[in-house]
């Protein structure tokens, strides 16, 4: 028989942030670490910091070995609902991408008044001498 998985939202987990209620969302799956925070060898204080984001990059970052990861199992309670996370946006969708063409075409002055200037020094420069 399957089992069920609980889908949980970064905002649903982000509510449990305190040592009594501690849980962690890694690379996709949230984790209820409450009980193993006395035990962690960096201390409690490394995991609560990353409670109520994402905390992939750290425990990446802070190279955990093997058993760690396998550990990991124990304290499973679901996963993330992914389409809970907001998405960042940098090019709005609804705007083409630019090609090099055309932002020439779209920033032809500056290259051209450097040019205008720098003519224009030099004919001055030469009428001095």
């Amino acid at each position: 028989m399957p089992t069920l998985t609980n889908f949980f939202t970064l905002k649903e987990a982000a509510a449990h942030n305190t040592k009594e209620d501690c849980w962690c969302v890694i690379d996709g799956k949230v984790y209820d670490v409450t009980s193993y925070l006395d035990d962690h060898p960096g201390g409690d204080d490394v995991i609560l910091e990353v409670t109520g984001k994402d905390a992939t990059d750290e425990f990446e970052d802070a190279g955990h070995s093997n058993e760690a990861r396998e550990m990991l199992k124990d304290y499973f309670i679901g996963e993330l609902d992914e389409s809970s996370i907001p998405e960042l946006e940098i090019f709005s969708k609804n705007e083409p991408s630019k090609t090099f063409a055309d932002l020439a075409k779209q920033y032809w002055t500056v290259p051209v008044a450097i040019a205008a200037i720098s003519i224009i020094a030099g004919v001055i420069y030469l009428r001095r001498k």
